[in-house]
């Protein structure tokens, strides 16, 4: 896809974060026509050397001039400093891409998953939500994302019922969260009291339906945010499924495990699996191996497992998933920014 670049300033909040990290490389991998990439960060991180676009950078601090010239502004760190700072960057003229939530929480932003737009046809919606400035987006996270998808390519088999377990990363905590199961792995193994700081439970060599009480969020929180989300991206359009959350003891990579029943029932797997493929979901071939957490890593896609029929409930469908989470928010965002490119260059 090609677009005219000589104004497409691109600026990322959060660059150090590991959504921050795996944005600028998909930016860079996808050849998006960005004039110049900005990277921004709180001022502890300021100065950090890094690159992009193969040139040496360094991240810059927020401050009232970072957004000055920028077409859009990616809020890929903290819901606090997309908080803070979003209202700036659209007053500047950018377009505000958020995948933090915290301007979907401010209601208005405008929920997109490109992908979805086949069998989930966009809600109408202004394009400047009754302001000068650009209408603000929001990336939904991977787990509504993952939800959604499910959801959207199940639609035309009138699912009565669909239940969605969800096994997130460590990283969905970000590096501290990483480092704390990398510790907690090492010490246990070596026999010495762990380090509880983020989930305040042992996540190494466990499966955990519930973080420790000092935990923040919380996992039931975050359950209730994903379910929430799920149910106002849907808005009536497909069959809303139950959500679990169980913590998982892995590093990247967002799994999940989904039961549907479905009428009218379809002659085979593959009429399902032929309607995922229309959404941009990846199927393995009957020889393949399942996905995993290690075999998606680096992919932009949802990956399924051939799906099987229950054995005992005739209607029933079994579902396994995996998507590399970081990599599939990113593509998303992006691909916001791509079709609206290409939407102004239409007009």
């Amino acid at each position: 896809m090609a677009f005219p670049s000589s104004s497409n300033r691109v600026a990322i909040v959060g660059a150090s974060s590991l959504r921050g990290k795996e944005l600028k490389l998909v930016l860079e991998e996808r050849n998006f026509p960005a004039s110049e990439i900005v990277l921004l960060d709180e001022s502890i991180m300021a100065g950090t050397l890094t690159e992009a676009a193969g040139e040496p950078t360094f991240i810059r601090a927020l401050d009232e001039e970072s957004f000055d010239g920028a077409r859009f502004v990616f809020f890929a760190g903290t819901a606090f400093d997309a908080e803070r700072n979003w209202l700036a960057a659209q007053r500047a003229g950018a377009t505000v891409i958020d995948m933090t939530g915290a301007v979907a929480a401010s209601g208005r932003a405008i929920s997109w998953i490109p992908s979805l737009d086949l069998l989930l046809p966009k809600r109408t919606a202004s394009s400047t939500n009754g302001s000068a400035q650009p209408a603000p987006y929001f990336s939904p996270s991977s787990p509504v994302m993952i939800a959604c998808t499910l959801a959207a390519g199940l639609a035309r088999f009138a699912p009565t019922n669909i239940a969605l377990v969800l096994f997130p990363p460590v990283s969905e905590r970000d590096q501290a969260g990483v480092d704390e199961l990398e510790s907690q792995t090492t010490n246990l193994l070596s026999f010495r009291p762990i380090e509880k700081t983020i989930f305040d439970a042992q996540v190494a060599f466990n499966l955990l339906s519930a973080h420790g009480e000092a935990s923040k969020p919380a996992l039931a929180d975050t359950r209730k945010g994903i379910a929430e989300e799920v149910a106002r991206y849907l808005a009536g359009r497909a069959h809303v499924p139950a959500i679990q959350l169980v913590q998982a003891p892995v590093f990247y990579g967002y799994a999940f495990s989904a039961f549907a029943e479905l009428t009218p029932l379809p002659a085979s797997p593959a009429e399902i699996e032929a309607a995922f493929a229309e959404i941009d979901v990846k199927i393995g071939a009957p020889s393949d191996p399942p996905p995993t957490n290690v075999s998606v890593a680096g992919e932009g896609q949802i990956e399924l497992g051939p799906i099987d029929r229950d054995p005992s409930i005739p209607s029933g469908f079994w579902f396994w998933g995996v998507a590399d989470h970081l990599r599939l928010a990113a593509a998303n965002a992006v691909r916001i920014a791509e079709e609206l490119l290409a939407k102004s260059r239409a007009a």
